[in-house]
This record gives structure tokens, sequence and C-alpha cells, in this order.
């Protein structure tokens, strides 16, 4: 959520930012809203001001031994006189009662609206982030590692995997629909063996292991921004407010909302593997071969937790990004590293590093990995704060990214590495997770 402050000093920018980021928002509607929902507060003060001095003098009225009361009779008001004026002040107060609520309901409604368009605002994007559509601006920064130049006909993951009894397409759209798989044998083992190797990378790193829920409350789908506008996205259950989440993201994030935490607790790093859900509503058609686009998979979400400071923010990006890029290297696998540009970047963040490995099948990168920073756009929606070194009160920064996310990075993991005569070598730095062999297939 974005401070209304910022909105109202600079709509414009807010208006820039729905724009290059293909967000509907309508920021003077809201900033119409706010300047009302002001004016009420505003008046709400006044009258309650009024009702502190109006009470004051009803209570000297209600006291006839006191000596504001027994000077009014000295200074010749009847009895009858004083009791025609507290019966005016009463009936005052009754109004200004009556009007007091009707002000609090009005205002209520008001808040409710603006803070129901707030949470439509996109956040800027960083300076620097290319302005751009959809994915195809999205900025390649580097590339890494060497594209295998294969002298046979490589196979795809689906065949190779198939024959080598590691995967079962049919029986798992037979057990759960489309885009559902089971993996059998040294399939399964080569998934948990990639999750593991990450994990342990992340947790010699100083991150924090945490097992977290993944049904979680509504209001924590909102906190980290997924929604409003990505219901579409997860599998709800309605009836409890609750929905799946497709990341540990969200549970990672806000494990401290509702909190103050103190400014020497932070950075908090935290790392968690995690089943992921998403209905991949809208793909219909889109990527349905294999095992890119899936209804359910497994992940190791990294997630930084820090203070509202934009330098170390950037840090401690460049940190989560160089930790996905040294799991990718262990597992010798070419991929590229792309800035993504505004018109695909989410709601919340200020920047977004893509990692892309290369696929074989795909004759194309594929993304594996997403590094994003939010500034405190995550943290003033779960009411995450800290207290500073002056004792103030402030709003911490978050980000997140991919650790590794299986089974699709297996897609570029068996094609990248398989042999002409339908093995798959694995690679050195994952033999350990697979038993010490080097080898997939053949006895």
């Amino acid at each position: 959520m974005i401070d209304i402050k910022l909105i109202r000093q600079d709509p414009d920018r807010f208006k820039k930012a729905a724009k290059d980021k293909r967000f509907t928002c309508d920021i003077d509607v809201l900033c119409k809203l706010d300047e009302q929902r002001r004016s009420l507060q505003r008046e709400l003060d006044q009258l309650k001001h009024q009702q502190n001095e109006t009470g004051s003098q009803i209570a000297l009225y209600k006291n006839p031994q006191g000596k504001w009361y027994q000077q009014a009779l000295a200074d010749g008001k009847s009895q009858t006189e004083l009791k025609a004026e507290a019966d005016k002040l009463l009936e005052q107060m009754t109004e200004i009662k009556a009007r007091t609520k009707q002000l609090e309901t009005e205002h209520r409604e008001v808040s409710e609206q603006c803070d129901v368009l707030l949470l439509t605002v996109p956040q800027p994007a960083d300076e620097g982030v290319p302005v751009g559509e959809d994915e195809s601006d999205n900025v390649e920064l580097r590339k890494m590692g060497q594209i295998p130049d294969f002298d046979f006909e490589p196979a795809d993951h689906v065949n190779l995997m198939t024959k080598l009894g590691m995967l079962d397409v049919e029986r798992g759209v037979k057990l759960a629909g489309t885009r559902n798989y089971v993996l059998c044998g040294e399939g399964a083992a080569l998934h948990h063996a990639v999750l593991q190797l990450a994990m342990d990378l992340m947790v010699e790193r100083g991150f924090i292991r945490l097992h977290v829920p993944v049904l979680v409350r509504d209001a924590m789908m909102v906190g980290t921004g997924y929604y409003p506008g990505g219901e579409e996205q997860a599998y709800r259950c309605e009836r409890d407010e609750m929905s799946l989440v497709g990341t540990a993201e969200v549970p990672l994030t806000a494990y401290h909302c509702d909190e103050i935490l103190r400014e020497d607790e932070l950075p908090r790093k935290y790392v968690a593997l995690s089943p992921c859900f998403r209905r991949e509503a809208g793909a219909a058609g889109k990527d349905t071969y294999g095992l890119y686009r899936i209804h359910a998979f497994d992940k190791v979400e990294q997630v930084i937790v820090c203070k509202n400071d934009e330098e170390e923010s950037k840090r401690h990006h460049a940190e989560i990004l160089q930790n996905a890029e040294d799991v990718l290297a262990k597992l010798e696998l070419p991929y590229r590293v792309v800035d993504v540009c505004t018109g695909d970047l989410g709601q919340g963040q200020v920047q977004k590093f893509d990692i892309e490995t290369w696929m074989p099948s795909r004759n194309s990168y594929g993304e594996t990995h997403s590094a994003s920073r939010f500034y405190e756009f995550q943290a003033r929606r779960l009411k995450m704060r800290y207290r500073d070194g002056q004792k103030n009160i402030r709003f911490c920064h978050t980000l997140n990214n991919t650790g590794i996310a299986s089974p699709r990075v297996l897609i570029a993991l068996v094609e990248n590495h398989q042999t002409a005569d339908g093995k798959i070598q694995i690679p050195k730095g994952l033999q350990p997770y697979m038993g010490g062999r080097t080898v997939i297939g053949g006895n």
C-alpha cells in the first residue's frame, strides 16, 4: 500500500506509475475522497472540542453547591434562569452528538472507499527500470554458462524422463486433471536433490529455515499484494476466507505482520521449502506440454526484511539474486539475467530481476527465478514496523527471490545434461544429493 501523503503531494507520479505498469486505478477520485475524509475528520475534531467544552459547562450547572453556581446566584441569576441555560446547553449537546454520529458514519464510509482505492494504486518503479509493455521489453543484463552444442538430436524433458521412468504425465492427469504429473524413481530423487541443494546453500549463508503454513488467511494475501487482483490465480477456500499460496513469500513476508521489531533485529533473513499452488487462469493453451506451467510444484523461497533504507534494500537485492545464480552454477546450467520492464512488474515491485535458464526443447531461455524489491509497500499493508535508533517507528522494507523451483528447473537440468545414449549426467554439485551417483540411466 502507498502512503496517501505521497499520492497527495504528487498525484501525477502515481498516474504515471499506473500507466507504466498497466494497472487501472483512479487517482483523481482517490484524491477527492481523501480530501473529503480529511474535511470530515476536521469537523469531527471540532465537534469533539465543542462536546468537551459543553460537557464541562453542563457540569457546572449540575453542581448547585459549587463555587461557579453560587457566584452566578450572587451575581443576580435566578435558579430558573440557570435551569433554562442548562437546558439550552443540553439541547446543544444532543445536537452535537447527533451530528457527530452522522459524521462518524460518513467518515467511516468514505474511509472504506479510500482504502479500497488505495489497494489498487501501484508503486512507482525505481529510477532506471526500463519502461515497456511486456516481457518482450525486458532488458538482458548478462548471460552466464555455455549453451550446449549437441552432436545428436536432443530429446525434450518429457520424452527423456518418461523413457527413464522418471515422469508419468498420463497418470498425473488421471489423478488431478491437466497440468499435473507424477515424478517417479530418479525423477522424484532429482526433484528433492535440487531443492535440498538450494536449501543448504541458503542456510549456509545465514538464512533462518522456517516451515510455514501454505493455507493462509486472505488478509495475508492482501498484505503481500496478491489481493486484490490476483484472486483468479489462487486456489481459494472462500468459506474460510483462506487461500493456498502460490509461493512461500506470502507466509515468510507476513511472519512479522502487526509487529514492531527492534532495529538491531534487522535484517531478518528467512528461507522456506513449501508446496505452491497456481490455477494458471488465463493460460489456456499456453505451455501445456510438460513441466513448464503446472498447477502444483515445490519451491525454496528466500525473503529478507530489512531497515527502511533504499541503498540497503538494493544491496540485499543483489545478495538474493547472487544466491540464486550460485545455485544454478552448482547445477552447471546456462542462464541469463534480465531487468524486468515496468509493464511486466507487479503492483508493489519497484524493481525485479528475472533469471531465465536455457531450455533446449524450447530453444530459448525460460523463467526460473524472480528477485523482487518492494521497499515499504508490503510492510505498510502488513503493519510490519521497527523502532529506529531515534525511537521513531518506521515501516520495514521487504525483498524476495526464488532459491529454486522444481520441477520446472528439471526441464533445464535433464535437457542440458542429456547424453547421446539417452542418459542424464548429474552435475558435480548435485552428486552428493544423489548418493554420489554421476549419471541417471543404464545399469
